[in-house]
């Protein structure tokens, strides 16, 4: 019936239709917690460490001097195809699994090995090359300092008897000693960078390979020998102000290395209570990182820097803490080994094969690119292209930096050794390109 309000005659409101409780049910939509999206899994799994092949007998072999062999892109596929390849990362993956939660201090010089205390002394007598070479006044310029030339050659001129007491037969000490002397860092651009160092391991590579280093002695090289390696190169740095190989650095990690990384992350695998977030922590750097590499590669790296926080001056290590363990850095360090390192022509151009550490069948040969320098004289990397009558020039590949060996980039340990010497305090830096 039409209610009526003041006259005004108003429709009656319809009754709502009784729902029974099955109706009910079904109109309103269940309530079902949500469910955390599972672990994003990176599609490119870890690579596994491949066996070690036992070393051949050295009198088998034709000793010769190491040359460059990855002179274009196709060298660099048969490169990613051979035993040569997987005898590397055999080599590097097992250094690194000898480090595996353990600290430097764990190994004890004294009961190392006799070859172990012999390394020990190269290094000794490095340093002391470095002493007789002082750096030459530049003026204030942050570049790198031609006294480094000198260094190379005083090494050079010693390393036959360095070798002879480390027991290399004198037929491959021409062979040896050539890596050895690439891994300080390049004579005529004055430049260090992941492929020097990796040089020092394919020499101690070289001593495994004629039975010098057996895999007893790993923990010592990981933990000993690697560690003043990378502490010698720090003091050559800063001495000579060897600039960057790459002008991007070595993928926002550091400046130079990139290995004390991956061995820093196997040290620290099962560790009670470090975490890839405590790299930001002053105070586990400061009381840990004479015990770790990664540790001690984050403090040297902050140390050199004018702007403080990872966050700006090295983005990639300051992404790598937010991993969940050091399980999966270690494995991102793996990949970024085989992809970055091994993997890239402008890095791998760069290196030197021999008997010891063979080329694949069908890579080039230096000779048959008239006009080639030999690597101590490269002045610019890049793939060697053909042109014309014999014609021979570098370029870069089209995925790759076009300034990764052209471009020098004054370091930023030599503004601080400046900075320094100028009586100038940790405020911010500025780099002129001098």
């Amino acid at each position: 019936m039409p209610s009526a309000i003041d006259g005004i005659s108003l429709p009656s409101r319809p009754k709502a239709a009784s729902l029974d409780k099955s109706q009910v049910q079904n109109r309103i939509p269940r309530l079902t917690p949500r469910r955390k999206a599972p672990p994003s899994q990176n599609p490119l799994p870890a690579p596994e460490t491949p066996p070690l092949p036992p070393p051949s007998a050295w009198s088998t072999l034709t000793f010769h001097q190491p040359s460059r062999r990855i002179l274009s892109s196709h060298d660099h596929d048969l490169f990613q195809a051979s035993p040569t390849l997987d005898l590397i990362l055999s080599f590097v993956f097992h250094l690194s699994e000898a480090a595996a939660d353990k600290k430097i201090s764990s190994i004890d010089l004294a009961e190392a090995p006799n070859v172990i205390h012999q390394l020990n002394s190269v290094i000794s007598l490095v340093e002391g090359v470095i002493a007789q070479c002082p750096p030459a006044d530049q003026g204030g310029s942050r570049f790198g300092n031609p006294a480094f030339r000198d260094l190379l050659d005083t090494i050079a001129s010693q390393s036959p008897s360095w070798h002879s007491s480390l027991g290399v037969p004198p037929p491959a000490i021409p062979e040896v000693s050539t890596y050895l002397h690439n891994s300080f860092g390049n004579r005529t651009r004055i430049d260090y960078g992941s492929g020097h160092e990796l040089n020092f391991l394919i020499w101690l590579l070289c001593l495994n390979r004629l039975s010098l280093l057996p895999p007893s002695t790993f923990p010592a090289l990981a933990l000993l020998i690697f560690p003043r390696y990378i502490t010698l190169m720090r003091k050559i740095q800063s001495t000579y102000y060897l600039e960057p190989a790459g002008s991007h650095g070595v993928w926002g990690l550091d400046d130079y290395h990139f290995l004390p990384f991956l061995f820093g992350a196997s040290q620290l695998l099962h560790h009670p209570y470090i975490r890839p977030l405590s790299i930001h922590n002053e105070l586990v750097l400061e009381e840990e990182g004479d015990e770790y590499l990664y540790l001690s590669m984050v403090r040297e790296t902050m140390a050199s820097k004018s702007v403080k926080g990872l966050k700006w001056t090295q983005p990639m290590l300051d992404d790598i803490s937010g991993a969940k363990n050091w399980e999966k850095v270690e494995q991102g360090m793996r990949r970024m080994f085989v992809k970055e390192v091994l993997g890239k022509l402008p890095v791998m151009q760069h290196f030197l094969f021999g008997s010891l550490v063979p080329a694949a069948e069908g890579m080039s040969r230096e000779e048959d690119f008239g006009g080639v320098r030999p690597e101590a004289e490269e002045r610019e990397g890049g793939e060697v292209v053909v042109e014309g009558e014999g014609g021979v020039r570098h370029v870069h590949r089209d995925d790759a930096w076009g300034d990764c060996c052209g471009i020098k980039i004054p370091s930023t340990v030599a503004a601080a050794q400046e900075a320094r010497k100028n009586g100038e305090g940790e405020g911010f830096r500025r780099i002129p390109f001098d």
